[in-house]
């Protein structure tokens, strides 16, 4: 009799790809789309899924995972390193990962991604050598730390604290080092950032008792329960709640090589629609920063630039993302959301998902792609939810009246039409004051 064939728990994507677009049940939304992506052949850095399998294992028993498990993630990461040339740990050019959730529906920002895995004291000095770069180097492994040190070790804002607290340590060795706490991040040097990375495990091992970790398999298994984990935190209950996903669809886990957004100046992330979503108009949209990752274009911690700029300071990447966003309309026959790293000019694509855009939008996107006959007028009438035409009725500001005052600061709205209210920095506060009944606007 033959041996029972063990589940397949872990799918591959990169040079080929054994998952497809179709799969989201089982290899989550961001998972499905890297594997389609790279069947289409758009350039995506190679990795792994783990299903969603895996993490209802991970729930109905006690937090433990299959036993096959070990094996196929270990194969997941030996195909990347004979893909890339590289060794996930090694001291002269080592592999260094991502590690993403992916549900099945979109939640943007519910759950947790960490970067740059597979960095220690070693592995940053060869990352050093081999990209020639130094201050790139430690710049990786500083917000390797922190992400690392918040989403698995749970290093968080105590209620004392206003800020992060890696966030406060940046801010002191800003003002110690360079006379300004607010200075940007990539005006600290190679040797500035030594610093930080020495002063982030300093707090790492005093709010946790545990020194951080330095075996990347360690590391690497730490992430994968972490994002699982995940999954039922407070911010992802309510969301899911809040859009009817079922707890027990689960999410999965994205392990993906690196690539780099934040190694020079010839390199950025960004995030962007393939149209504006905030009008529909049939325009590049969305923002970038050079020489940085991907977390912090939506982190806020530096404002970004309008992607159009691209065209300037990187025409090249320029081009090929509106190649990307001509395929990706035609592929998926709707708007694209999607995250891209340019990496010393080269464009990377890392997710892509149907856009969520306002009532306006939908109704303009809908009907111009019906003249564009990407869809028929019946994939347009269902295309337009009902509760989305309640965004055409918001209140606005009257026109008049706005040209009659000096405005105190500008931003990005988070939601159609116009508000009032008391300005919170924290989103804690300003969660316990509308629960008191106050009026409040998030300012992040």
């Amino acid at each position: 009799m033959a041996a029972k064939k063990a589940t397949k728990y872990v799918y591959h994507f990169g040079k080929k790809t054994d998952g497809n677009g179709k799969m989201k049940a089982l290899l989550g939304g961001k998972g499905a789309n890297l594997a389609e992506m790279t069947r289409i052949g758009l350039p995506v850095p190679p990795g792994c899924t783990i299903t969603t399998e895996v993490c209802a294992y991970y729930y109905d028993h006690k937090k433990t995972y299959p036993k096959v498990l070990k094996a196929q993630m270990e194969e997941g990461v030996r195909r990347m390193e004979r893909q890339l040339g590289k060794k996930f740990g090694d001291r002269k050019n080592p592999l260094l990962l991502s590690v993403r959730s992916g549900a099945r529906e979109s939640m943007p920002g519910m759950m947790d991604t960490i970067l740059n895995l597979g960095l220690n004291d070693e592995t940053v000095n060869a990352l050093a050598e081999s990209s020639g770069n130094v201050r790139f180097a430690w710049d990786s492994y500083r917000r390797f730390i922190q992400m690392y040190g918040d989403v698995v070790m749970g290093v968080q804002k105590l209620p004392s604290e206003d800020e992060e607290p890696f966030e406060i340590i940046i801010e002191k060795i800003k003002k110690k080092l360079l006379g300004n706490a607010h200075a940007e991040d990539t005006d600290l040097s190679a040797e500035d950032l030594q610093v930080l990375v020495a002063e982030f495990k300093k707090l790492v091992k005093s709010r946790t008792g545990k020194a951080f970790p330095n075996n990347p398999w360690d590391q690497l298994r730490g992430a994968v329960g972490a994002v699982f984990s995940s999954w039922m935190n407070d911010r992802a209950i309510v969301y899911r709640r809040k859009y009817n996903i079922p707890a027990e669809w689960g999410t999965a886990v994205n392990v993906q090589s690196m690539v780099f957004g934040n190694s020079g100046e010839s390199s950025g992330s960004g995030v962007a629609f393939t149209r504006d979503p905030a009008t529909g108009e049939n325009v590049f949209w969305g923002e970038f920063m050079m020489n940085a990752q991907g977390e912090d274009v939506v982190a806020g911690v530096r404002t970004p630039d309008p992607v159009a700029r691209l065209k300037k300071v990187l025409p090249s990447a320029h081009k090929e993302l509106l190649r990307i966003c001509r395929v990706l309309e035609k592929h998926f026959r709707d708007v694209q959301d999607f995250e891209f790293t340019i990496e010393e000019e080269k464009v990377f694509m890392l997710q892509t998902r149907n856009g969520k855009r306002t009532g306006l939008a939908a109704v303009r996107i809908a009907c111009e792609m019906v003249k564009e006959r990407l869809i028929s007028w019946k994939d347009a009438v269902k295309r337009i939810p009902a509760e989305d035409l309640d965004q055409l009725l918001a209140p606005v500001f009257d026109r008049a009246a706005v040209k009659k005052v000096s405005a105190i600061a500008k931003g990005l709205p988070a939601g159609p039409g116009a508000a009032t209210g008391r300005v919170y920095f924290n989103a804690d506060r300003a969660e316990a004051a509308k629960t008191k009944g106050e009026e409040v606007l998030l300012v992040r």
